[in-house]
């Protein structure tokens, strides 16, 4: 799958991966909830870390509006099981290892690395806010992607 460079108002790409805790997930499992995918390079890294573990305590805040956070990386699921161990790390973390979501999302650096990337993902699969980090120091807090949760579902 070549890389692509999505855009809001896309058509969200389907996929089918590996995770924790549930085994095998799919942006289609998703259909008629809003979904935010937020992609990451590293387990165990310290901004990945910190993102995962922000999302995880306002896991209730996203719950609330009846959307999930996903996040997804190039390890493979032993590590996120480590990672969410360790770190207390409660949304699902989906693996990515041969990078073809990432791909399909547009998300990877010029040499093949995993750029902090966030899409939210309304409930009909079309993509209402995105960002991708160039040098991926910052992520995108709760508080923007409640407000763009918001946004998009009229609130």
């Amino acid at each position: 799958m070549a890389d692509t460079l999505l855009r809001v108002g896309d058509k969200a790409p389907d996929f089918k991966v590996q995770g924790i805790p549930d085994g095998e997930y799919s942006l289609s499992k998703y259909h008629g909830q809003v979904v935010v995918l937020a992609f990451y390079p590293a387990d165990n890294s310290p901004v990945c870390t910190t993102q995962m573990r922000a999302y995880s305590l306002d896991s209730g805040s996203f719950e609330g509006l009846n959307a999930v956070v996903l996040g997804i990386s190039p390890q493979d699921v032993a590590s996120h099981l480590g990672f969410a161990s360790k770190h207390d790390i409660s949304i699902p973390l989906l693996s990515d290892p041969d990078k073809t979501v990432a791909k399909a999302y547009g998300v990877l650096g010029p040499l093949g690395f995993y750029r902090r990337s966030i899409f939210v993902i309304d409930r009909q699969g079309i993509v209402t806010y995105l960002r991708r980090s160039k040098a991926g120091l910052t992520y995108s807090p709760t508080s923007v992607l409640i407000d763009a949760i918001n946004q998009v579902e009229g609130k």
